[in-house]
Order: structure tokens, then sequence, then C-alpha cells
């Protein structure tokens, strides 16, 4: 079923509308990439959204979120990785790179499908707290009421429930093996698939996969399931986004979780020993905020493999997310010029070493094979000259942090008078402090700079301030974050790095996008140059500049 919402949306205004304005070429067509028009988003994860089931979820609240960034004039809704979280409840680290989080299927959407009652919903203890996630009640709980959901549609649907999911594997060559990691990663007590027992499935044996696709083939159909269900649901949602003339802009984390089918599947393509083990894993050196560095853990890649076959993992990586989002996200970039290698087995990121990467050949594969992609380099931290010359010969947008902008010595390139059009401006990222602990904890240094600077009053608000500076730069895209919206105002963060536990749970209180924020919102976008879409007296939406591209005698 179909969520009502969509009963507004007309194919053929959706065709005309991304072939008007979704996906028209720029200025930056002869590199194969699309430069960013100038217009404002808004930062805010699927988990963070209200919802009485202990997580934001693809449902009501999802498709209001739209309602609000359209009417606030925004044109963007930038999300974190989509995929199943794993180790410390990070996106970040998913147990697959294709995946999608049954954790965001909306169960209200499937009462209303009949596959769950009421009780099956309300009788469970999702928490007590609508401000965070919970994610070890989810754990416990999420999958088994999913699971009835799973038996009421095959009491339903039968044959033709079957018929649907093989349509859908035969879509997506990805599923067979992650379903089947997830049913054998269950089946040993949830271990990580360097700890599996059995030697032969945990090198991926041909054997070993025929076995246990036969004896776990009713979990297997249900992991199915799940991605069937979080795959349609997030279709309908993002049809409607498109119907008011936004878009999303995904994050691409440049390396997957060593606890994943990524790599089990597919270990060539890693750093890996013989018994799989990883021969050196990521991170980032010791630098002023981390003393030791950041040790990720991740799986290093193998470039050279990589090069050789073509970089038909990654191709295969970006096709995926393409069916997920519309702008891209590359996560640390400056990995493409040199990343940081920390041998195995290490406590601290700092016995690491640079090592060359892929560079502006891997970056031209992916604007060549994908033509007319739009990706945003994430190129925050210390640049080398290498760094900087890549962004340049790329001719991606790159990243400025307005909290990272106050040097008092005045030689920031985040300064937005040192800003370029052909870059993303945010106030913070979901890696820093809220603006309001921001404004609260930053060194008074900083913080007479910026009021300077900015012209930071007491009457304005400095949150009111900051978001203006952010909306009248140069910057073509201005994004921030949910948190930092004036009359939000959350003090929470969403990810303190090289932290383990208390991340990645904040959400937003019911009831807190008003009215009166959003017209304050969209009035400021409007000042500025950036309002993207228009509600009509009938409170109908549309975007305006895509309209006006589009041929009246098409409609």
């Amino acid at each position: 079923m179909r969520h009502p919402c969509l009963d507004f949306i007309d194919t053929q205004y959706i065709q005309l509308f991304q072939k008007a304005f979704l996906f028209s070429p720029t200025e930056n067509d002869e590199k194969g990439v699309h430069t960013m028009p100038r217009y404002s988003g808004i930062l805010m994860h699927i988990s963070s959204l209200p919802s009485p089931y202990g997580i934001g979820t693809l449902g009501k609240a999802a498709y209001e979120f739209a309602d609000f960034l359209a009417k606030s004039g925004q044109h963007y809704w930038q999300l974190l990785p989509l995929g199943p979280t794993g180790y410390g409840d990070s996106p970040y680290q998913s147990f697959s790179t294709f995946a999608g989080n049954p954790y965001f299927i909306d169960l209200d959407l499937l009462i209303e499908q009949g596959l769950l009652s009421k009780a099956d919903t309300d009788t469970v203890d999702w928490g007590t707290d609508p401000l965070q996630a919970d994610y070890a009640r989810l754990y416990q709980h999420r999958y088994a009421v999913l699971r009835k959901a799973w038996q009421t549609a095959l009491q339903l649907e039968g044959d033709a429930l079957q018929k649907k999911l093989r349509a859908f594997s035969e879509q997506n060559p990805w599923l067979a093996n992650y379903a089947l990691f997830m049913a054998v990663k269950q089946h040993f007590d949830n271990k990580c698939w360097l700890e599996w027992p059995d030697d032969a499935i945990r090198l991926h044996l041909p054997q070993a996969v025929a076995q246990y696709t036969a004896l776990l083939q009713e979990d297997i159909a249900f992991i199915c399931y799940q991605q069937y269900l979080f795959y349609s649901q997030w279709t309908d949602l993002r049809s409607y986004v498109h119907r008011l003339g936004l878009e999303i802009i995904g994050d691409l984390p440049i390396y997957v979780a060593m606890d994943s089918a990524d790599v089990w599947s597919e270990p060539q393509f890693f750093q890996l020993e013989q018994d799989r083990t990883p021969r050196c894993v990521a991170g980032v050196p010791p630098d002023y905020f981390s003393k030791d560095g950041q040790l990720w853990g991740n799986p290093l890649y193998d470039w050279d493999v990589m090069a050789q076959d073509g970089y038909g993992w990654w191709i295969r990586r970006v096709e995926g997310a393409q069916k997920l989002y519309d702008v891209l996200r590359i996560d640390h970039f400056r990995g493409l010029v040199s990343y940081w290698s920390i041998p195995y087995g290490e406590k601290t990121a700092k016995n690491g070493k640079w090592c060359k990467g892929p560079g502006i050949a891997f970056v031209q594969m992916l604007t060549g094979w994908f033509y007319g992609i739009r990706l945003i380099a994430e190129d925050l931290g210390i640049l080398t000259p290498e760094v900087k010359q890549l962004l340049q010969d790329s001719g991606l947008p790159g990243m400025k942090v307005l909290e990272f902008a106050f040097d008092p010595s005045g030689e920031s390139d985040y300064l937005p008078h040192n800003q370029i059009k052909n870059c993303v401006c945010y106030i913070g990222t979901h890696d820093n402090e809220t603006l309001s602990r921001w404004l609260q904890t930053a060194p008074e240094e900083e913080l007479a700079f910026a009021r300077a600077y900015l012209g930071l009053n007491a009457a304005e608000g400095f949150a009111a301030g900051m978001l203006r500076a952010g909306l009248s730069g140069v910057a073509d895209t201005f994004i921030l974050q949910m948190q930092d919206v004036p009359g939000i105002d959350a003090e929470v963060r969403m990810n303190t790095p090289g932290t383990l536990g208390g991340n990645w749970t904040w959400r937003l209180c019911k009831n807190a996008l008003t009215p009166a924020i959003s017209a304050s919102l969209a009035e400021l976008t409007r000042r500025y140059g950036r309002f993207s879409c228009n509600v009509d007296e009938k409170g109908r939406f549309s975007s305006q500049k895509a309209l006006e591209k589009i041929d009246k005698s098409n409609l």
C-alpha cells in the first residue's frame, strides 16, 4: 500500500520535473559532474525523526518533514548512511553498503496494509525517552514484530509475494550475499564473521554457501523481505520528496565495515591476509583534536586490484547509492589522495603511515561512468597541497564549516569571504557540536572574532546571526543541521568522533516543527536567494524554478 500522500503525484509531472531540473547540466559539464545551484537544505537523519516506535521511520513523520522543508523554502534533505547499523550503532559501520536499515521500516504503514495489528506494536516497550533512540530495545523487539508482518504477508499473498521477492532479488544482485551473511551471522550468535567456527562459510567457499543457503532458507527469505519493505517504503518517500521539488543528499562512507557482507563476500578487493584478517586498518593520525588519532578499524582497499578490475566494485556501489539519493557526499575524500594505514592489532592510530590512494584516476572513473553525477567531497581536516589539487582537478564542491572558521588569526579558508561558489557551507556537521553548545564551549577568542566578523548581537540572536552568515554567503549550497535551526536550538550532538557509546541517538521532539519556525526560515532563505519551493493559496507545493523550465505544451 502506498502512502496516502502519494495520491497527489502525477508520474508525467515527475518525469518532466526531473528532465527539466533535477538532472540538467551546468558549467562543470566538461568534467562529467554537475555543479549545484544556489540552494539550501537541512541535515536530518531518518533515525532522528519523531515516532512512537523508538526510532524515526519512513512513515508519517518523514512525509511531514519533507513538507516542512518545502514550506521553509529548502531544496535539500541531507541524510547519514541508511544502512543497517552494526558496531556502536554507527551508520558508518554498516553490515552492508547496499542494504537499508530495517529499523526504519514504518510499522504504521504495515498496520494500514493489514500486515500488523495495533496490538502487535502497542504492547512492545520501545523506550521511555522520545528524544533518544534506544538501540538495545530496538534490537530486542523490532525483528520479532517484523517477523509477524512477514508471516501475515505469506498467509495473505503466498505465491504472489514470492514472485515479488524473486523480482526484487533479481533487481538487486547484492541481496543474496547480504541475506546469507545476516542469516549465518544470526546462526552463529551474531559473532563477527571472522569468528565464525565453520571455516568453509567464513571463507565464503561455494560449497558452504550452497549448504548454508539451504539450511537457513527461511531466515534468508525473511531478511530479503525486510529489504523489500525498506525499499518499497523508501521509493514511495523519495517520490514524494521529488514531487515537492526537493532532492536528497546521501552519504557514501569511503570505507565499509569489516563485519559486513561486502568484505566477507568479496575479500579480494581488500588488504586481507589468507585467513581474512586485515593486514592494516583505516583511521586518521593524531591531531589537535585527538592525541591518539582515530582508530576506525575498517579494512583498507587493495586499490591495485580494484583498478585491474576496472573499479567494478565501486561502480556497483555507486549504482546502488543512486537508487537512494540524488546527490552523494563522499566521506573522507582526502583518503583518495593518501590514506592512513594502521597495522592490525594496534590499540591507537599513532603507529600508522601514509599510503598513496587512487587519486584523480578514480574520480575520473566515477564522473565518466556516471556522467552528470553530483558529488560532494568531504575534504575537512588538515589539507595538503595534493588534496587541494585533487579537489580542483575533480571540479567537485568541497565543504566549509563555520564552526571551524573563526581562528583569531583571520586566515581560515572557512571564513565566508574566503569561500568560493563551488562549495557546500555548513555551520556544523553531524561530527560537530550543535550551534547552541558551540556558543557555550568555544574558546572566547574565537567567539569574540565571530561576534566582530559577523556582527552577532543579542537582539538578533547569535544562532540567527550564524544562520544569516551561512545563507548569505557565496557558497552555492548551504546545509543546516536540524539541531541548529532557530527555534529548535537542541544541544545534543549526533556524534563525537573517536568515542564509543552515546552517539547517533538524538531525536526531534514531536510537534517541534511549528509554522512560525518554517515561516521564519523561509523568509531568510528567500532574502538570500536560496528559496526553492513555493506553496500556492491552496497549500499545494511546486518548484517554481523547475516549472519555469518545463514546456507547458508537454503537460
